[in-house]
């Protein structure tokens, strides 16, 4: 049920975003706990509106309200893998999706426990939402590589972050992924 109420109508997963996995008192449950009150367009034509779950139950979809341009800018966390994310649950089902979601946010949280230095919450969030889980089991092998043939101290945890920041932007460019956010020139 946990992983339901994180399922965002748009295509995002709010497991995944940095304002939800945040210990701060402004911590967000994610868009169905809170019942978006505010104007989100996308919530309320496709929840309040219509009474569906994801934009990919609609016929209209994709449609002016949810559509690549209106997911052209990122403010806290990136909405790049929405409609990739609204075709996948098309075509699997929003339970398998949901089920690949978890792997995300487990990856995410593993990464968070033990490898932040207090600094990298948003860069994990990104790099989990973009990248394969695959790509970044891969990263973690790699630093933990480096931390038993003593590359790396393992009681140096702000080392361990940039390390695995690293290694993490190199497979992501190695893959042609864009691990930054799109924001609107000011």
């Amino acid at each position: 049920m946990e992983e339901f109420n994180l399922a965002g109508c748009c295509g995002l997963y709010c497991g995944l975003c940095p304002r939800f996995q945040s210990t701060a008192p402004s911590r967000c449950p994610g868009c169905k706990i809170l019942g978006l009150n505010y104007s989100c367009k996308i919530y309320n034509c496709c929840v309040k509106r219509r009474g569906l779950t994801t934009c990919s139950e609609c016929n209209d979809f994709p449609c002016e309200k949810n559509n690549p341009e209106a997911h052209q800018y990122d403010y806290f966390v990136t909405h790049k893998p929405c409609i990739p994310n609204l075709h996948r649950i098309k075509e699997v089902g929003l339970e398998t999706w949901l089920g690949e979601q978890r792997e995300r946010r487990l990856l995410l949280e593993n990464l968070l426990n033990n490898y932040n230095e207090g600094r990298s919450m948003s860069f994990y969030c990104l790099a989990t939402s973009l990248m394969r889980p695959e790509l970044i089991n891969e990263a973690i092998n790699e630093l933990k590589e480096k931390l038993t043939t003593n590359q790396l101290d393992s009681s140096d945890i702000k080392a361990q972050a940039k390390a695995l920041k690293g290694i993490i932007q190199s497979l992501a460019q190695k893959h042609g992924i864009e691990l930054k956010l799109r924001t609107k020139g000011r």
